[in-house]
């Protein structure tokens, strides 16, 4: 069934919007569970929308984006003890 979903509705939709045809729908999850975390989203509520059964797992596998998330931590607690610069 997932094979004809993919073939069927997924892979037109790509040539439509002129996206690579190797691009998986599993790319997808990925993609999304790394623009909420980019944006700030509780990486709790990432790992129960990705279904993994620990968060430990969805930070181990998205740790390239924890980076950014520790400047805006630390911009956020500069801003709550100086006030905005």
């Amino acid at each position: 069934m997932e094979r004809n979903v993919v073939r069927h509705h997924f892979k037109p939709i790509l040539t439509k919007a002129n996206l690579p045809a190797s691009l998986r729908f599993y790319d997808l999850r990925h993609t999304c569970a790394t623009l909420l975390l980019v944006q700030g989203e509780n990486p709790k509520v990432v790992s129960e929308r990705l279904g993994h059964a620990s968060i430990t797992l969805t930070l181990d596998t998205y740790s390239h984006v924890l980076p950014t998330m520790q400047e805006a931590a630390t911009t956020r607690l500069e801003q709550t003890l100086f006030g905005p610069s």
